[in-house]
């Protein structure tokens, strides 16, 4: 995608070069179990950003698991405390994320996310804001989807979805997504995907994140760089 043709009101490129359990780079992070409470940590070791272990007591189940033998079909089930790591100070509210993906062992039996934050909210027991992401299985089982955060964990509204093997993402794929205005867009190595409209989520900063429940699967997917600039 195209960046907008005017100047950034604030910019910020990282490769993970410094191992951090959480990620704080100089104080520039918030962290979902140590600033957020309810949620997990984003961890960084060997150039790679990726979610700590999910304390989760339920295993998250989806009407996709049925032929891993998850049992029902409907909503999923489970705590949500998602890996989260949000980036701190004030942002413009147009904003675009990209990242370079980390991915190995793909496996369909947990799923995995690459997770693009924008204008995120965090606090104790609070975060909200949008949330673009692609599955890191390439195959049919792949997806892109775009959620908006209400606020306490678990609360959540899923904006759009879409299923199929053009949707998974391989080693070193570049996912991207921006929010202008009320329109939130995610992209793949350049392509637009899905896009949604929605108004509810004015203000606050880029980020990035992964899926809970993926067992000890949080060490083979990640980011290995990001990049963010927000606009006025």
């Amino acid at each position: 995608m195209e960046l907008p043709k005017k100047t950034p009101v604030r910019s910020y490129k990282t490769e993970f070069k410094k191992n951090e359990t959480p990620i704080s780079e100089g104080g520039l992070w918030l962290n979902g179990r140590k600033d957020g409470i309810d949620w997990c940590d984003v961890l960084v070791k060997d150039g790679v950003a990726f979610g700590e272990v999910s304390r989760n007591r339920a295993a998250e189940r989806r009407a996709e698991q049925a032929t891993l033998g998850a049992g029902i079909e409907g909503a999923p089930v489970g705590d949500y405390d998602d890996p989260t790591a949000v980036l701190t100070g004030k942002w413009g509210p147009n904003q675009y994320g990209k990242g370079r993906v980390f991915t190995r062992n793909q496996t369909d039996k947990y799923f995995q996310e690459a997770q693009i934050r924008l204008r995120h909210n965090m606090s104790a027991n609070f975060c909200n804001g949008y949330e673009v992401f692609f599955r890191c299985l390439n195959s049919d089982a792949g997806y892109a989807e775009i959620v908006r955060w209400n606020g306490p964990v678990g609360g959540w509204t899923s904006l759009k979805k879409l299923i199929g093997a053009k949707y998974g993402v391989k080693d070193g794929d570049i996912i991207e997504a921006s929010i202008v205005g009320d329109v939130v867009t995610g992209y793949l190595n350049g392509e637009e995907m899905i896009s949604v409209v929605d108004d509810r989520i004015k203000s606050g900063s880029p980020g990035i994140g992964f899926n809970f429940g993926v067992a000890t699967t949080n060490v083979d997917h990640g980011f290995s760089s990001f990049e963010v600039h927000t606009y006025d």
